[in-house]
């Protein structure tokens, strides 16, 4: 991963009485924020986000940034009273520019982030890192001060926020297999997906294996069309994707949706567990 020597410091913001934190420029023309439902549901979770106001010009990272992308990160040890943070990631564009393979979203953005609170109030404090990227890219950090006291919700807020969880794929329930078998071709050196639901549209297949492991490009149909190939990135070794637990996401007509499978070992033409 290419990480761009310029690194920008913004100062801490000012803690809001509202939903939401000031808004913060973070790259030029590009600017960030913390926003909340304030809501707290009975299991003692509520939703925020973090808000990001980008040019279509610009953009920041998936969970898996991709081969010359930047990982965001929260970090919450400043807070009080939050036990854990989970982001809940939107479904993102594949871009491939100079060669490379990124997973991206662009422009406006909202990236939800479900937090589980020791209590019925709470003082966050966090620190966010985050690569935006235009005509080069930038490492950036943002510190947020936002209290929770959820005396009354914020409508307008947790709208946007559900909106955003709305894009973000959710386990595959349904009885019907949507991929039946995954396994490795050598020949193309690529992961073969055979898809067997026709609801699963097959060009916006991602597999990833991991924040640490391999990367897999842009999905190609096979020759014959009964099988998708995800080409491996980087000049791994595909031996050693056999065996290996696969998460494959993709979009459905009634949004998208992801499941994991096990690379099968060669010439085999059933998946694992």
């Amino acid at each position: 991963m290419r990480i761009p020597a310029v690194l920008l410091i913004l100062s801490l913001a000012a803690p809001s009485a509202a939903a939401e934190t000031p808004w913060q420029e973070v790259a030029p023309g590009a600017r960030a924020r913390l926003i909340s439902s304030d809501v707290l549901k009975s299991d003692g979770t509520t939703m925020l986000a973090l808000e990001l106001d980008m040019p279509a010009t610009s953009n920041t990272y998936w969970r898996v940034p991709g081969e010359t992308g930047i990982p965001m990160t929260l970090d919450f040890t400043g807070s009080t009273a939050v036990a854990g943070h989970e982001v809940l990631w939107p479904f993102p564009t594949l871009e491939t520019k100079a060669g490379y393979v990124d997973f991206v979203y662009r422009g406006p953005t909202v990236l939800p982030v479900e937090l589980k609170l020791e209590g019925k109030t709470a003082d966050l404090k966090v620190e966010a890192f985050l690569g935006i990227c235009s005509e080069i890219c930038v490492p950036v950090t943002a510190s947020f001060e936002l209290p929770l006291d959820f005396v009354q919700p914020d409508r307008a807020q947790g709208l946007r926020i559900a909106q955003a969880v709305a894009l973000t794929p959710i386990d595959w329930e349904d009885p019907r297999e949507p991929i039946d078998w995954v396994g490795f071709d050598p020949s193309a050196d690529a992961l073969a997906v055979r898809i067997s639901d026709p609801d699963v549209d097959p060009l916006s297949l991602i597999a990833d294996a991991g924040e640490s492991g391999q990367l897999f490009g842009a999905p190609q149909k096979s020759p014959d069309g009964k099988i998708v190939l995800l080409p491996l990135l980087g000049g791994e070794d595909g031996r050693d994707v056999e065996g290996m637990p696969i998460r494959l996401t993709f979009m459905t007509e009634m949004g998208p949706y992801s499941v994991e499978r096990r690379v099968s070992s060669a010439g085999s033409t059933v998946t694992g567990d």
